[in-house]
């Protein structure tokens, strides 16, 4: 802080100031996590604006919802523009905000220094799945990202391994670990589902085969094509069908038309997050094979619904899976270990997937509920005020 004197201020009397380029109507985990994360802290009583900066949007709006207002901010091409244009409507009202969080991805982080410098209040700087690993050997993003960090009174971090990656580039950085977390009262099986699920197995899957879901945006950091490749090198291959549901980017799927013709295989485009039950419902494993990660929706909808995994101890599947017990393990980028992971699953009894997907239930409703969630970030946000007083008492 710069030495204005910081507000003695309730809960009730916070107001923040929250940057985003991910928010529902858009799709993907990133949308996701900032709809629930921010539902839950408006329900606590904090007074959050959302600011959602993207190029998606046609028009500037402002909205009123219940725990404080939208602004939809398109960027047109010109985020410098677009960024100058949101803060001269922020500035007159810039002494009412308490705090300035820059929830990951590129413009938030651009923006949200600069911003709250501006308005002399705490930066908390909220680190998503791909905002380390995709700036870090980018020369320009990496300069947004080390100008956002350091500017940054607290990082949150979604990942134990993002957490020290980012405190030895930055010692003395404050990060705080918070795992992503999943409301299992919305996120739940119901006896339509169930039924669409088993004429899935029957009418499209092939009989016998044990049927393993990938789900998401299937890029390469994914692994998608490394756990293909172990299939299709592994004796037990017949086994399985692979069921991929998601966006594939063009070259992974022209890989997978060239390479996988010995596989079994359906393909479907991204689909909405409750459509995707049935299909849940009809896998017996839901894969992870990513080189690296922060911590995918997909483990926590995977584990909600109390599906097994064949996961890379990446990210958050390292911080909370163990092998044998929420699934089956391997090393990012491992191919052997992939492949013995396969042989592994191929082995495993129903009654077995049966008690490793009751313990992958059981870790989601006691550590990864959304309640413990919201309550980290509104720790977070308390922890930001009272290091600001601190340091407008040290100042002054």
């Amino acid at each position: 802080m710069h030495g204005a004197a910081w507000p003695q201020r309730d809960v009730g009397a916070w107001r923040v100031a929250w940057l985003t380029e991910s928010y529902p109507p858009d799709c993907g985990g990133m949308a996701q996590s900032c709809d629930r994360i921010v539902r839950g802290l408006r329900a606590a009583g904090v007074e959050l604006d959302l600011l959602h900066c993207a190029e998606r949007l046609r028009r500037w709006e402002e909205q009123r919802q219940v725990g404080g207002r939208y602004f939809a901010c398109p960027m047109d091409g010109d985020p410098a523009h677009a960024l100058n244009r949101l803060w001269a409507r922020l500035e007159r009202e810039a002494d009412r905000y308490t705090h300035l969080v820059a929830f990951g991805g590129a413009l938030p982080l651009l923006a949200a220094p600069v911003y709250a410098a501006w308005m002399d209040r705490p930066l908390i700087a909220l680190l998503r799945g791909n905002d380390l690993d995709a700036a870090l050997f980018h020369p320009a993003r990496a300069q947004v990202l080390a100008r956002a960090l350091t500017a940054a009174t607290l990082v949150g971090c979604v990942s134990r391994s993002q957490a020290r990656k980012t405190q030895a580039l930055y010692p003395g950085l404050n990060t705080r670990w918070i795992p992503n977390g999943i409301d299992l009262r919305d996120w739940t099986l119901h006896p339509f589902d169930l039924e669409r699920a088993r004429l899935w197995r029957d009418e499209v899957f092939p009989p016998q085969r044990l049927v393993i879901g990938c789900f998401g945006h299937l890029k390469a950091k994914k692994g998608l094509l490394l756990l293909l490749e172990a299939l299709r090198g592994s004796r037990q291959r017949e086994r399985f069908h692979c069921l991929l549901v998601g966006e594939i980017t063009p070259e992974a799927a022209d890989w997978i038309e060239r390479e996988c013709a010995d596989l079994s295989l359906t393909v479907l485009p991204f689909l909405d997050r409750f459509d995707l039950l049935p299909l849940y419902a009809a896998c017996d494993y839901v894969a992870l094979p990513s080189f690296y990660d922060g911590m995918p929706n997909v483990m926590l909808e995977a584990l909600g619904l109390g599906l097994p995994l064949i996961a890379a101890r990446a990210g958050g599947m390292a911080d909370l899976l163990t092998d044998g017990v929420q699934g089956l393990l391997f090393d990012p980028g491992d191919m052997h270990g992939a492949r013995d992971a396969l042989t592994r699953a191929a082995g495993v009894s129903a009654d077995e997937r049966r008690r490793m997907g009751e313990a992958g239930r059981a870790l989601a409703a006691d550590r990864l509920g959304a309640e413990r969630e919201t309550s980290a970030y509104f720790n977070l946000l308390a922890e930001a005020a009272a290091l600001g007083r601190d340091r407008d008492t040290c100042a002054r």
